[in-house]
């Protein structure tokens, strides 16, 4: 049986190399998981032995379709559970993803299926990010970053590339959410800052918010 560790070094490399199939450095998933390079290398080399991964000394690892299947299915639990979290207990969504952390390990396949009905199948959780669903398939999203906007456009928020607390909470500050209509009234060239209007509202946001902030045209 598959361990709760190996799971997190199947789902960083997954996340670190574009779903698994760009080879990972030793160093990143070291940086990524807060783990000695020694380590890493030992558990990247049970997850070769497993069949999950295709390690190479000295060059990295990526996954296999066997450990990309293993990915694909902890994603799907951790963004269900944060529906689930935000929807039906309240939580907010800056509080869900550590908690989500720990139920993305339930193994019940059952309990995960009827969680994705009593949700109605959401196709994506409280950040935006895509839910596969049971078949392992991702319902894509065409979205660009708020920085790549056209000025006197409208858009729609459709998601964030940064789902640190700080962040979410910098966005609900400024009322900024999932569906949130915005029009780029102004770009400005020097330090690449970004004036946004929505509602009744004007905001210059930082180049950093505009390179985290997902949007689709309207």
């Amino acid at each position: 049986m598959i361990t709760l560790t190996e799971e997190n070094y199947i789902k960083a490399i997954y996340h670190l190399g574009k779903q698994g199939t760009e080879v990972v450095s030793t160093n990143a998933i070291s940086e990524s998981i807060h783990t000695k390079a020694s380590s890493v290398s030992d558990m990247l080399k049970k997850l070769s032995e497993k069949g999950y991964a295709n390690y190479v000394k000295y060059q990295g690892v990526n996954l296999t379709e066997k450990g990309q299947s293993v990915a694909i299915n902890i994603i799907r639990k951790h963004r269900l559970w944060e529906v689930f979290l935000v929807e039906k207990l309240n939580f907010t969504w800056d509080e869900v993803h550590e908690v989500a952390e720990h139920l993305e390990h339930i193994r019940s396949e059952k309990l995960i299926d009827e969680l994705d009905a009593f949700l109605e199948f959401p196709n994506h959780d409280p950040h935006g990010d895509p839910i596969p669903d049971k078949h392992g398939n991702f319902k894509h999203i065409e979205k660009i970053m708020l920085s790549q906007a056209v000025i006197g456009k409208t858009y729609k928020c459709v998601g964030v590339d940064d789902t640190s607390s700080a962040f979410l909470r910098y966005l609900d500050s400024n009322k900024i959410a999932l569906g949130t209509k915005i029009v780029v009234v102004q770009k400005e060239p020097y330090d690449n800052s970004v004036k946004i209007k929505f509602e009744d509202n004007e905001l210059m946001v930082s180049q950093n918010v505009a390179k985290n902030l997902f949007l689709k045209e309207v």
